[in-house]
């Protein structure tokens, strides 16, 4: 049998078909599809598509929020042969037209919240697709339609492709099994854009057997129980990580998947969150870092809320329950756990047994993707009783590479490598380096993707002699769990596990400005993005005794409107999503130069150099006061630019 997405799906419809799928919450309630309906709707779909003329091979783009139909069209694309192109949710209007362009998508399904982003670029698409409306709101999409001069017979809806789908199972009863025929495990299945700057992303290739080996991997790894296990999926469809241990392992197991209230847009959503977790009542979350800090923010808040005397049973309850689980792999002895058993389980008894209600009165565990999660975060929820396994992974590897399990757990890792996967820590010589040495990640195995669309000497310097170059720094200690503990890349990283590469910001800022000579950017899984700024002496005293400065502040004032200086250009004033502009910044008294090796000869920045030198820095800029540009190191150094030269 082959090992594809289509055959995961049939089976699933056969094992699980009354089981509850997909659900998502309407004005009447949670809204059901079972495994039978989604495998049944997707065929329907998939003859819809091919009656009207989309080819096996062609690329259709899924924007929209998590929903039944969102992951209907994605299997009607994959059934049809097909490619499906999740996009982000979180994409800018000028990101979504180059990733359309870029895939050639033939057809786009979109939903009501990313409607007007996809027709405020649509004159600019060198083809335009067909498109098909994921929501309810009919009127709404025609008007719409209507208002951008579109041609309505290539503007769908959902319904009316799952009635042309029933058409054409008469009409043209063998046309979909031809197309399924054709398929094999390393047909693309999905072409997912990450990891690149808004000019020049990487579509990554992922097969249908990438997938089917990933799923199967990681639900053994979790021993998940057949038809036994739900979800709240907050994760969006397009993350590697939801979309595979999500949507897909669901399918080897029968698991159910709650999407979370996206009506009213983004804010709305958020707001649901709380909500739809009672209702849901999963068995297991996926999060991100992003999302473990929110919930452990309004968790403590909650608690302080309540009194002083809770506060501090809370907390030390909290630090109790951290010291008797220790690292969770190593027991931290007799004495230790027998010292901390009585205030944890007292905190457990009174406190944190409430707590755990509010995420519904199944909850077990939950998975943590998209980012390295903090320790102090793990600790937290393994006292609270709702331990964050972290896992590793990356896109380009389908995504998932190693992970904790309830099964074997190591507080600071990032688990056990899965199964199928090879796994290596070599240095800068490509040589393996022993355990606890750290060097950069390297693995092979089936679940490692085909290529980078389109781009063939991106996939020449990612898969080397057959291993895929993560680009991620790490090691392997001698009970066999992997730290990852640097990147090696030169991407920004948020602290929900977006990731944006710098360069063109950097440029456009040092392009764009006088004074600013040089400009590194700095996110890794932090809630804001820093930069370091090197400046052009001249320039700041030419900037000085033009405007007549005379404090540290003002000087300072000057300088952050020279850094967002290229905003004032109409080409670039709404180029960059604003996570990745840096809020704040620190000024470095020396240049960065070949010298000090922080340059090389090609003039390029050698970001691990600048991270050595600068950690400090970098560290002050996340701190209270260093969150201020106005801070006690900035006017120190700008001090000797208010003084006669």
């Amino acid at each position: 049998m082959k090992q594809t997405v289509i055959e995961m799906l049939a089976r699933a419809a056969q094992e699980f078909a009354d089981v509850p799928y997909l659900l998502r919450k309407t004005e009447d309630g949670w809204f059901t599809r079972t495994f039978q309906d989604v495998h049944l709707q997707s065929r329907q779909v998939g003859r819809a598509l091919i009656k009207l003329g989309l080819e096996a091979g062609d690329r259709i783009a899924m924007l929209g929020e998590g929903s039944p139909e969102w992951v209907e069209g994605e299997f009607a694309a994959i059934v049809s042969g097909c490619i499906s192109v999740p996009l982000s949710i979180k994409l800018l209007a000028d990101e979504v037209l180059f990733r359309l362009n870029h895939s050639g998508a033939q057809a786009l399904f979109v939903s009501k919240n990313q409607l007007q982003k996809v027709l405020s670029v649509w004159n600019s698409l060198e083809q335009k697709p067909l498109l098909f409306y994921l929501d309810d709101d009919l009127g709404f999409f025609e008007r719409e339609c209507r208002a951008a001069a579109l041609d309505s017979t290539r503007c769908i809806s959902f319904s009316a492709l799952l009635q042309l789908g029933q058409e054409q199972e008469t009409a043209a009863p063998a046309a979909l099994q031809a197309r399924i025929d054709a398929i094999d495990e390393d047909t693309v299945a999905t072409i997912s854009y990450t990891s690149g700057t808004t000019g020049n992303p990487k579509g990554i290739m992922l097969t249908h057997r990438n997938y089917a080996v990933n799923v199967d991997d990681s639900v053994r790894m979790f021993d998940v129980p057949r038809a036994a296990f739900s979800t709240l999926l907050i994760i969006p469809c397009d993350h590697s990580f939801g979309h595979t241990v999500g949507i897909y392992a669901a399918l080897a197991r029968g698991i159910t998947i709650h999407f979370v209230d996206s009506r009213g847009g983004g804010l709305a959503t958020v707001r649901n969150i709380p909500l739809n977790l009672k209702e849901a009542s999963p068995v297991f979350l996926l999060t991100v870092p992003a999302l473990t800090g929110n919930f452990m923010k309004k968790i403590v808040q909650g608690v302080e809320n309540r009194g002083r005397l809770i506060a501090r049973l809370f907390h030390a309850g909290i630090r109790a329950g951290t010291r008797y689980y220790g690292d969770c792999y190593v027991s931290p002895g007799f004495l230790t756990k027998t010292i901390n058993f009585l205030p944890y389980k007292m905190a457990d008894l009174l406190i944190f047994r409430a707590i755990r209600a509010t995420f519904g009165s199944r909850i077990q565990f939950c998975v943590g993707g998209g980012a390295l999660l903090d320790e102090g975060q793990q600790q937290f929820f393994r006292a609270l009783g709702i331990p964050v396994y972290q896992g590793y992974g990356l896109t380009e590897a389908s995504p998932v590479i190693s992970s904790n399990t309830q099964f074997a757990c190591r507080i600071g890792t990032s688990g056990r490598v899965l199964p199928s996967v090879t796994c290596r820590i070599v240095d800068e010589d490509g040589n393996e380096v022993p355990p606890g040495t750290r060097g950069e990640i390297v693995v092979s195995g089936a679940s490692v993707m085909k290529g980078y669309f389109r781009n063939p000497e991106a996939t020449d310097e990612a898969l080397r002699g057959g291993w895929l170059h993560t680009g991620d720094l790490g090691h392997m200690d001698r009970d066999g769990f992997l730290a990852v503990t640097g990147r090696e890349k030169a991407l920004l990283i948020s602290a929900d596990g977006e990731k944006y590469s710098p360069e063109e910001i950097e440029e456009t800022i040092a392009a764009s400005s006088q004074v600013v000579s040089q400009v590194m950017i700095y996110n890794d899984h932090c809630k804001y993005t820093s930069a370091l700024l090197t400046l052009d002496e001249a320039a700041v005293r030419r900037l000085v005794n033009s405007r007549s400065i005379t404090t540290a502040d003002s000087l300072i004032d000057a300088i952050r409107d020279e850094l967002y200086g290229f905003r004032r250009d109409p080409a670039y004033r709404d180029r960059f999503p604003p996570q990745w502009v840096p809020s704040v910044f620190q000024i470095l008294p020396e240049q960065f130069s070949e010298e000090n090796r922080m340059i090389n000869s090609s003039m390029k920045l050698v970001r691990f150099k600048v991270l050595e030198a600068h950690r400090e820095s970098i560290d002050y800029l996340y701190s209270t006061d260093g969150g201020d540009i106005h801070n006690e190191r900035n006017r120190h150094v700008v001090l000797k630019w208010l003084s006669p030269a």
